[in-house]
């Protein structure tokens, strides 16, 4: 009696498994992709199967890309239709589609076809030319600006590896090819330092600021970067006043990278032999950033070079402040490239290495 039970309710079971599957080897699919009379995929459009051309009986919804899929319709013959938006059709095949069980049939709607443009108003024609002249400057605008970009990158990546003249000439075409663009002749005027061409690298640099100042959406990082770069311009060409006022407009402009600004011109004064402009700019980035351990070491050399020698003791006098230099160096730095230095020099002239130095800021 139990076995019999069982029997039947497996029996129960696959009678109910079989017409499912059977369902869906009994439906048909669709896809395809719709693009309008200027080759645009047509996203949110709907395609609408019917019999008699008007019913639906199947709506399908195309995505960002202009594509769409369905399934589940019954084998059949069906008029295939576009619509743009609810109620306005813009294309519809000329007879019905044959959807066969199992098969997944290609339908698209290809707005751009002879066929299809020639039905088109006087007035839509010539509209449909003026958008194919729209998009067509576009696409062109779109692959300047990739070219563009490569072009950028290949620079930074160049200038980064101090080849500059590689760097330069990939600027030069760049900046003929979009003249207005104030980040490319930022580059430019970065790799014209690098090959000491100073006066074209100013003429680059300030072009950068102005485009940039006149844009309708200032940035102040890339006039920031560009003032940076004309600090180390008028520091290499001994112009100091300049070289300066150029350090402390890149800090008011990002006050958040003073301390980096700072230590450039720190870096470009002393590789410059100017002492005092040297420790004057330390002073700066110390104060705008204490954790940044190469103003103090640079500070403590400009210090030692102003030294002298006692006539009694014939010992080193060091200038105030040489010794709390180079202490908070090899504090921050305690592994870093100058700290031999710093310790052969705080020895010559009778000072301690203190690791636990803390300078008054």
């Amino acid at each position: 009696m139990m076995r019999t039970k069982l029997n039947l309710w497996l029996a129960a079971v696959v009678f109910v498994l079989v017409p499912a599957l059977a369902s869906a080897q009994d439906t048909a699919k669709i896809h395809g992709h719709a693009q309008d009379p200027t080759t645009v995929p047509m996203a949110n459009a709907q395609v609408v199967l019917s019999t008699d051309g008007k019913t639906p009986l199947y709506t399908f919804t195309t995505d960002a890309n202009g594509d769409y899929k369905g399934e589940g319709i019954k084998p059949g013959d069906y008029y295939v239709t576009l619509f743009q938006s609810p109620g306005k059709a813009v294309d519809r095949t000329d007879n019905p589609v044959k959807f066969t069980a199992g098969q997944d049939t290609l339908q698209d709607f290809d707005l751009s076809r002879p066929e299809y443009v020639k039905k088109l108003s006087p007035e839509q024609q010539k509209a449909l030319e003026e958008a194919k002249s729209k998009n067509a400057a576009i696409m062109k605008e779109n692959a300047n600006v990739g070219k563009l970009n490569d072009l950028l990158k290949q620079a930074r990546a160049d200038n980064a590896a101090k080849k500059y003249d590689d760097a330069a000439s990939a600027m030069q075409q760049a900046t003929s090819v979009k003249p207005d663009a104030a980040v490319l002749w930022l580059e430019y005027g970065i790799a014209q330092t690098g090959q000491k061409k100073y006066d074209d690298a100013t003429t680059s640099l300030k072009k950068a600021l102005d485009l940039d100042a006149n844009s309708k959406k200032p940035n102040p990082e890339i006039e920031a970067a560009a003032d940076n770069a004309l600090g180390e311009v008028y520091a290499s060409t001994n112009k100091l006043p300049d070289a300066t006022a150029a350090y402390d407009a890149a800090a008011k402009l990002q006050p958040s990278n003073a301390g980096m600004y700072y230590s450039n011109e720190t870096i470009v004064l002393s590789r410059s032999g100017q002492t005092d402009a040297t420790i004057a700019a330390a002073d700066k980035a110390i104060a705008a950033d204490p954790s940044r351990p190469i103003p103090y070491y640079l500070k403590g050399q400009a210090l030692i070079s102003k030294a002298t020698v006692d006539p009694k003791t014939q010992k080193i006098v060091a200038p105030p402040g040489t010794a709390e230099a180079y202490n908070k160096y090899l504090e921050l730095a305690p592994n870093g490239p100058m700290a031999p230095e710093a310790k052969s020099i705080l020895a010559e002239i009778g000072e301690k290495v203190n690791s636990k130095y803390s300078a008054k800021h």
